[in-house]
C-alpha cells in the first residue's frame, strides 16, 4: 500500500469519527484568534481559553491592545507560559498592524511571518481558519501521529508538513489539520497509548516508536 492510499483511508476514519470539527481555541474575529494562537505556543488549548476572556475584556482589537501596558497583559496571560515574551509580542504585533495593516490581520503568509511572536505554523493556523486558505498547520502532536501512522519519516515539522501535503487533498487540508488534532487527543496520546485500542495505529501504526 502506497503512502497516498494509506492516508485515504486514514482519512475516511478521520471523517468518520470527527465529521465536524470547531476551532479550539475560542476566538471571534482573526485579531483574537491570531492572538489565542500565540498564546498556545507550548501552552494548552485548554488553559488559552481560560486565559483569554479576561485578555479580550481588557482588549480585543489592536488599536486598544496597543493602548494597554505590556506588564498588564503580562499579568493576565502569566497562566499560558512565556508571559514576558508572548505580552510584548502581542503588545508589538498590534501596533504593527495598525501602522502596516490599517488595523487589520494581514492575508498573507508572509505578512503574517513578519510579526513578532508569529511562526509559519501560526501563520497556518491563522490563514486556515480565519480566511479559509488551504494550509495544513504542524505542530509537534501531528508530526509525532505522522510517524507512528508512517506517514513521513521527517525529523522536523517543517518537512513533516510537506510530507502530509503531498499525500492529502489540498480541499481537505484545513479540515484534516483539527480532524488529527482531536484524534490525537482522544485516541492517540503520547503516554498511556494503547495501539491495539487505536483505530488507526490498529492498522497502520508504527507501535515502537512514540
Amino acid at each position: 500500500m502506497t503512502r497516498k492510499e494509506k492516508a485515504a483511508h486514514i482519512q475516511v476514519i478521520l471523517d468518520d469519527l470527527y465529521p465536524e470539527v470547531p476551532v479550539p481555541l475560542d476566538h471571534k474575529d482573526p485579531y483574537t484568534l491570531l492572538v489565542a494562537v500565540l498564546l498556545s505556543a507550548q501552552c494548552t488549548d485548554i488553559r488559552v481559553n481560560q486565559v483569554t476572556p479576561a485578555l479580550f475584556e481588557l482588549a480585543d482589537n489592536p488599536y486598544d491592545m496597543a493602548e494597554r501596558q505590556v506588564e498588564d497583559i503580562k499579568q493576565i496571560i502569566r497562566p499560558c507560559g512565556l508571559s514576558p515574551r508572548k505580552s510584548k509580542a502581542i503588545s508589538d504585533l498590534s501596533q504593527i498592524l495598525i501602522d502596516k495593516h490599517d488595523g487589520k490581520v494581514p492575508q498573507s503568509f508572509e505578512a503574517l511571518e513578519e510579526l513578532p511572536g508569529v511562526g509559519h505554523k501560526t501563520a497556518s493556523v491563522v490563514m486556515s481558519q480565519a480566511f479559509g486558505v488551504p494550509a495544513f498547520p504542524v505542530d509537534t502532536h501531528i508530526h509525532r501521529l505522522a510517524h507512528r501512522w508512517m506517514l513521513s519519516k521527517a525529523k522536523n515539522v517543517e518537512q513533516t508538513e510537506r510530507d502530509l501535503k503531498k499525500i492529502f487533498p489540498r480541499e481537505h487540508w484545513n479540515k484534516l489539520h483539527l480532524q488529527i488534532i482531536f484524534f490525537g487527543r482522544e485516541y492517540c496520546p503520547a503516554r498511556g497509548h494503547k495501539p491495539t485500542e487505536c483505530p488507526i495505529c490498529s492498522l497502520y501504526g508504527r507501535r515502537s516508536m512514540f
